[in-house]
């Protein structure tokens, strides 16, 4: 019995003591650790770390962030300009102590999420999970939500961007996740589908996900199949890509016509301000390093010369430091012979006049498919698809970034006579040239030159595709992509050609 009191009182206790943390928690006066950016003062008061190189990359960090969308993208940045990550560990030889780390996904990550460089105040954004907490490990918790925090007070101290535009990071941070189910678009890919991601089905309303189809899996096809993953049922539209990304390629360059000298203007710009930032962020590197080596000289200087124990580690730590420096001034030299710090007439003339042609940047062999996402996605929201709605086409909607829409059909290729666009005036022209007793070369070639069976501008060479008698358009047999007519069968007489006008009649 006095071991059962004796747990009680400690279970107790350690609520008693929770609820004080959490009280005080409340109050803004817990303190917490801090990431790098951030620093206690004198007073106990939350700032920002005076240390300028740190401000600098942190805010090259949010900068870049809000310009690349992707943590990734982000982090590939810094690793090919040689940027490291401020880092404050929590454990080890000297703790809270500002280290230098090589770029990875998990410091940027780290960085975003935190919500303390938003000036909030936060208690809570993790909580122990028994079923992975083990004897004797710190480990073993999980993240809460941040509807769900305990503790969120907003602007409690000096941050590096607003609240809103953290809120609006992780958005950006969820929707990169791969999860159509969800409605999360995901990050452009090196796919050529152009809508990956964005594509929307138009009769239920989910998110489309991808194939690839063909011998070299060069044919992307936008697959609603829900349905047919959670229930066993059929898939709920399939739409082929490629007449659809040709059509909506055309409708974003032509809207970006009207902006084509601001584009350039403004992409001028931008090369000019990340020029300026790189060429910030090596000044304040180079700074640190002869501030380094300048403090090994002083304590070098510092020791007295019989003690030559000491002064020989002190000489060797000094000139490692000057080595460093050299490294660094090296490198810097040599990126900005790279990359120029200021853009000059001639290259700002060349951005203007790529500019002034966006058709060239976009089908640049330069311009890889991921870029062209990134593009189209500045501009387009999402693109509803159906392609059930009419026969023979694909009626498409665009939902623009300023919440205008557009509607657009495309024709595409079909399998079955009764799903073609025409049907019947097909049907009827058919009808017409044989009673005029034309044969079945002569219709054929007729057809091609009035285009009633082409469903693109061009017409192709004739298929090999084989019917049961009757006239077929190449295009809807795949996978050959001829979009002419072709005799299927060898001429006969009036007859024949009749009763094959009847058959297609009544298919």
């Amino acid at each position: 019995m006095s071991g059962i009191m004796s747990e009680a009182e400690l279970h107790q206790l350690r609520m008693r003591l929770h609820q004080g943390e959490r009280q005080k928690a409340a109050r803004g006066e817990l303190r917490l650790p801090l990431p790098a950016g951030l620093a206690y003062d004198r007073a106990g008061a939350i700032v920002l770390n005076p240390d300028e190189e740190v401000q600098a990359r942190l805010r090259l960090v949010f900068a870049k962030f809000r310009e690349l969308q992707s943590a990734r993208r982000v982090m590939r940045y810094l690793d090919r300009n040689g940027l490291s990550l401020p880092v404050r560990p929590l454990l080890g030889p000297s703790p809270h102590e500002i280290v230098w780390r090589a770029p990875d996904s998990a410091g940027v990550l780290s960085i975003l999420q935190n919500p303390a460089y938003a000036g909030a105040y936060v208690y809570g954004r993790r909580q122990k999970d028994p079923s992975r907490c083990r004897p004797g490990s710190l480990t073993g918790t999980i993240k809460v939500a941040i509807a769900d925090w305990a503790v969120c007070l907003h602007a409690a101290h000096p941050g590096y961007i607003s609240w809103e535009k953290f809120m609006a990071n992780q958005g950006r941070l969820a929707d990169n996740v791969f999860r159509y189910e969800a409605g999360h678009a995901g990050v452009p890919r090196k796919g050529a589908a152009l809508l990956q991601g964005i594509a929307i089905c138009g009769r239920c309303g989910r998110r489309m996900s991808m194939r690839y189809t063909g011998p070299n899996a060069d044919y992307p096809v936008y697959c609603c199949r829900s349905d047919r993953d959670q229930q066993g049922s059929a898939l709920c539209q399939e739409v082929r890509a490629l007449a659809v990304d040709a059509l909506v390629e055309r409708v974003v360059l032509n809207a970006l016509v009207p902006d084509q000298i601001e584009i350039a203007l403004a992409a001028a710009g931008q090369l000019e301000q990340e020029s300026r930032q790189l060429e910030r962020q090596w000044a304040l590197r180079v700074e640190r390093a002869r501030y380094d080596a300048e403090r090994a000289r002083r304590q070098y200087d510092a020791v007295e010369p019989e003690n030559r124990l000491v002064a020989r580690s002190l000489e060797r730590a000094w000139e490692e430091k000057l080595r460093v420096v050299e490294a660094v001034e090296h490198e810097h030299a040599r990126g900005r012979a790279q990359e120029p710090l200021l853009i000059g007439p001639a290259e700002r003339a060349g951005l203007q006049a790529l500019g002034e042609n966006l058709p060239r940047i976009w089908n640049a062999a330069t311009t890889s498919a991921a870029d062209r996402k990134r593009i189209l996605r500045f501009v387009i929201r999402e693109v509803v698809l159906d392609q059930k709605r009419t026969r023979g086409q694909v009626w498409l909607k665009i939902v623009w970034q300023t919440g205008a829409t557009s509607e657009h059909h495309v024709q595409r290729r079909v399998h079955t006579y009764r799903n073609y666009i025409d049907i019947d005036r097909l049907r009827q022209r058919i009808v017409e040239l044989n009673a005029e007793h034309k044969m079945d070369c002569e219709i054929a070639a007729i057809l091609n030159q009035e285009g009633s069976s082409r469903p693109e501008a061009t017409e192709a060479a004739p298929s090999k595709a084989r019917t049961s008698g009757c006239y077929a358009p190449a295009g809807a047999f795949p996978p050959s992509k001829s979009t002419a007519w072709t005799r299927t069968r060898c001429a006969g007489p009036t007859g024949a050609s009749r009763f094959r006008a009847q058959r297609l009649s009544l298919e």
